[in-house]
This record gives C-alpha cells, structure tokens and sequence, in this order.
C-alpha cells in the first residue's frame, strides 16, 4: 500500500513548478545576451543589500506600522541618507514598500524578514551570507573547481561541521537556519507523507527535531526519538520549553551519537527512521557508511527508512536543485543527486527502494527497506 497522500494536489505542485521554472528563463529569452550577463554578475549586490537590512532588523521594527527613513534610521543606529537608498534598491526587488516619498512598510515579502514572524527567514538569510559562508564562494569557488576541494575547507582549513564544533556563534546561526527550512518547504512532509502506518519515528539528524513535532502534531499516536550530534541535543529539550505543550513534547525525546558509527536500534515495523536533508551533505562514502548503520539496526523488523531529499533530473536540471547542489559543492563533499545516483547508493548498501513519494516542496522522500 502506498505511502503517498494528496496524490492530486502533489501533481499539481510538480506542474506550477514547471512553469515558474520555464518563467524564470523569460528574462534570458526577452533581455539582451550583454545586459543579462550583467545583471547575474552583479546579482550580489541584490543578496548584500538583503543581508544587511536583515542584520539591521529593519523589517521587525516596521512591524505593521510605515515610518519615514528618519525614523527607521534612528532606530537602528544607521543614517537616513543611507537608509534611504538601501530601501529604496530593496523596493525596487519587491521587498519592502515605498508608500510615498522617502516612507516605507513591511509588504508580503519583507513579512517573512520579521522577528516576531514565527516562519522567517532570517537566520537562512544571516547564514548564507556570513563570512564563513561568503568567503569560499568569492576566494576560493575558482580553485576548488579547478582542484575538486571543498571551497569551505580551502578558506577555513576545516570541513564544515568540524568548524561549526570550535565556532559557537556560527553553529547556533547554522541551526536556527535550519530550523527555518520549514518556512520554505512547507509542511508538506508531515501532510503528504502517511506517517499513520508508524508509531514511532527515528529523526536521524533531526537536529532540535522540529520536523518530527510537526509531524507528532498531526499524529496523536505517534511518538518520536531524534538522534543528532552531543552540541545539538545537550540544548535541544530545553529549547522546546514553553514553545510547545508538556503533552506534545512527552512524546519527543532525544539521544546524542554519531550517527557514522550507529544508529538507534528499530523494534518493529511500526518504526520508521527519518533523514531529512542529512546525506545531500556527505560524500558516497560516508552516504554507504549511514545507509549500512540503518540496514544494521533495522534488519529483521520490518522497519521502514525514509530519505527525505532532492532528487534532480538526469537532463536539464532545473536552477533550484542545481543552485543547491552548487552549495553543497561549496560546503561540502556533498551533493544534490539523480534517481540512479542514489539507487547506487542504495545498492552498495544492500536497501531496496520501495516507493518514491512526491511532495509539495522541492524534495521527494524515499522509502527504503533492507534487502531480504
């Protein structure tokens, strides 16, 4: 039986998606060769500007209200000259409003900037545009194509996580950009997926586990363990505190290890393992090394594995997979791969693929089961 729901509405998605890809070539096929080079050249103008109105908080203390840039600048410590022209090239992107001279408001973009805004976006924002993230793609993107080394490591001397195990600060900014991936993919994971079939989910790498509350929320009987690194879950429960009902977060509990040495052991086949964007970061190594932990602790149980996870097309990809998966080459040994990519994967670590299930997101979610 199918582990898919909404099949209709899925299908839909994958369709608009079409479209707003073959939208998005328009400005190739309508602008000037000489003049659309240009502007994806200086496309990072439009990424720093953004950047900094978030690290100004300009967009909370809008918050409903349309203030003068006199007004603005004086909250946020800035100059209103500045101020104004930094709004006035965000406007001009459709992010913030100009209501009359030199007055600006939040509009339906900059809303998703908001503080108070429980789907933001702003630490994605603040992320990717650290140093730590900016310094690879502008010094050292050229030498790692050239050598195939990871462009992170090159500027920092560290793979990613290693960093972000010595840098704090950078490593809660990662995980609250994480956190916030919901506010992009949606809930489709939790809608289109029946999670009914289980009664317990294993979140392998489920960072503070916000994909399994959203999931617990809309299953009563469900029940879930969320497995990540010892600096993620020493901090994990209490960041829940008062954020959720005590009854809802009964039902989550936590447990620190590696997950490339093991795993959390299944009992049954109402068990299901969950890895969410987890294995796009690593390398076919260290994939194969995962895979054969989950086929280790769930062999005989009949539990289920599902990868949650980009799958990009053989041809013609379309520019979000293939933006992600330049970032992973950034980042990471990672990468973003196509259906025999990953059944190779599956392969060399003795899984079957059972079903494909689509979403009304960019990812799909592969189900797996160990090989008789």
């Amino acid at each position: 039986m199918s582990l898919q729901k909404k099949s209709g509405p899925v299908r839909r998605f994958a369709k608009l998606m079409k479209f707003a890809a073959w939208l998005q070539n328009i400005s190739n096929k309508i602008t000037p060769p000489p003049f659309r080079l240009i502007q994806i050249g200086s496309a990072f103008w439009q990424s720093r500007v953004l950047h900094a109105a978030v690290h100004l908080d300009i967009a909370s203390v809008l918050g409903d209200e349309q203030f003068a840039v006199d007004v603005i600048a004086a909250r946020v410590l800035a100059q209103p000259d500045a101020i104004y022209r930094l709004l006035r090239m965000l406007a001009a992107m459709g992010i913030f409003e100009e209501v009359s001279p030199q007055v600006f408001k939040n509009n339906a973009l900059s809303t998703y900037l908001r503080e108070d805004n429980p789907k933001n976006v702003r630490a994605m924002i603040l992320m990717h545009n650290s140093l730590e993230m900016s310094r690879p793609w502008y010094e050292q993107l050229e030498q790692g194509v050239r050598s195939g080394d990871v462009p992170f490591q090159i500027s920092h001397g560290r793979e990613l996580y290693a960093y972000m195990d010595d840098h704090a600060e950078f490593d809660a900014l990662f995980a609250r950009a994480m956190d916030s991936v919901e506010a992009l993919t949606g809930d489709s994971f939790a809608t289109d997926f029946d999670w009914g079939r289980f009664e317990r989910i294993i979140d392998v790498g489920g960072s503070k586990g916000s994909k399994s509350l959203a999931i617990l929320k809309r299953y009563p009987h469900l029940t879930a363990l969320v497995f990540d690194r010892n600096q993620v879950i020493q901090t994990a429960a209490s960041y829940w505190a008062g954020k959720a009902s005590p009854t809802l977060l009964s039902r989550l509990t936590f447990q620190a290890g590696d997950l490339l040495e093991s795993v959390p052991a299944a009992k049954n086949d109402k068990d299901i393992y969950l890895l969410s964007a987890v294995l796009h970061g690593m390398d076919d190594q260290n994939c194969v090394k995962v895979l054969r932990n989950l086929v280790a602790a769930s062999t005989g149980t009949g539990a289920r594995i599902a990868l949650m996870e980009l799958v990009v097309p053989e041809l013609k990809a379309d520019f979000s997979s293939a933006a992600f998966d330049m970032q992973m080459f950034m980042a990471t040994r990672g990468r973003e791969r196509t259906l025999p990519e990953w059944q190779g994967l599956f392969d060399q670590s003795r899984l079957a693929l059972e079903e494909l299930v689509g979403l009304q997101s960019l990812g799909k979610i592969l189900v797996l089961r160990p090989k008789d």
